[in-house]
């Protein structure tokens, strides 16, 4: 029985020790955010943050980190205004969206340690792989993720979470082909 804190909350989990962090995540927590990608810890979709450092969840077992904080990408702010979070609408970086919850929090915990990393550092720190090809995107919205820490400025790229569908589209009626009378 393992014992840790996740996004917040005391967690007791039930399963084997060598679980890895990422299954005891998604299957037994529900946080689905976190993606499985490679399973080798190569591709960076299941990274997390472990006392306060990215992870690749994959090759973390539960037993490993007994009484350690984890971050997963849900519990990075309740309302999606984490800076970089709100840089990554801002600059559209996702296309299939599937890696980009561990590139967020590859780029948190960079930024966390050097508030202004030079393009080498970032090459360097943030390994994940977007098989879409989003790396300019990426790079474009850690640059605006710094300029508004730096500066204080919120931005506001992405609607509120809570939204009403009912505020964001309208209902339009069907529309019905017309009807054709079968050849005699």
């Amino acid at each position: 029985m393992t014992r840790f804190t996740v996004n917040g909350e005391p967690v007791h989990y039930k399963m084997d020790p060598a679980t890895p962090l990422l299954w005891a995540l998604r299957d037994a927590s529900n946080l689905t955010g976190t993606k499985y990608g490679c399973g080798a810890g190569q591709c960076g979709a299941c990274t997390v943050h472990v006392d306060g450092v990215a992870r690749r969840s994959c090759q973390v077992t539960i037993g490993a980190i007994e009484g350690s904080f984890v971050t997963t990408i849900e519990g990075l702010s309740s309302d999606r205004s984490h800076p970089v979070q709100q840089a990554w609408v801002a600059e559209s970086v996702p296309q299939c969206g599937y890696c980009q919850s561990g590139v967020i929090m590859a780029v948190v915990a960079l930024l966390a340690h050097t508030p202004n990393p030079s393009d080498q550092q970032i090459d360097q720190s943030i390994t994940n792989l977007c098989r879409c090809g989003t790396y300019p995107r990426i790079r474009k919205a850690i640059r605006r993720a710094i300029e508004a820490t730096s500066s204080g400025d919120a931005l506001t790229a992405a609607p509120p979470p809570d939204i009403d569908p009912a505020d964001a589209a309208e209902a339009v009626p069907a529309l019905t082909p017309p009807r054709t009378e079968p050849k005699r």
